[in-house]
């Protein structure tokens, strides 16, 4: 499926973000901190702290932008602490300036929200 799909261009961004996954079947709901590295509305390349066990599909939040539960499926696992993922769902324009409104990365320092388009 993700072979015919539409890539769209990375852009590099640094948010904070979340992902939560449930560990040992459901008995509880594991949360570990990382980064947004870079993002496309299909995609997203995520750094890690530390280096441990991802379950194949879990939500990702980026809560500065206010963007929750955007499902996961883990791609691929790289040497230096990030991952490749794609989403489940393509992200909207909208939210893609969000997230570089929120982004302290210095590409995105001149970027402003338009209140109007709420």
């Amino acid at each position: 499926m993700y072979d015919r799909e539409q890539r769209f261009k990375m852009e590099d961004t640094m948010n904070a973000g979340r992902i939560e996954y449930t560990e040992k079947a459901i008995l509880n709901m594991a949360q570990r901190r990382c980064d947004v590295v870079k993002i496309s509305m299909s995609g997203a390349v995520l750094s890690l702290l530390t280096q441990y066990a991802l379950p194949q599909q879990f939500y990702l939040d980026i809560p500065d932008a206010r963007i929750m539960k955007v499902g996961c499926l883990l791609m691929k696992v790289n040497a230096n602490n990030t991952i490749d993922v794609r989403f489940l769902r393509l992200m909207t324009q909208k939210e893609m300036n969000r997230i570089f409104v929120f982004s302290t990365h210095p590409n995105h320092r001149d970027r402003t929200l338009d209140v109007r388009a709420w």
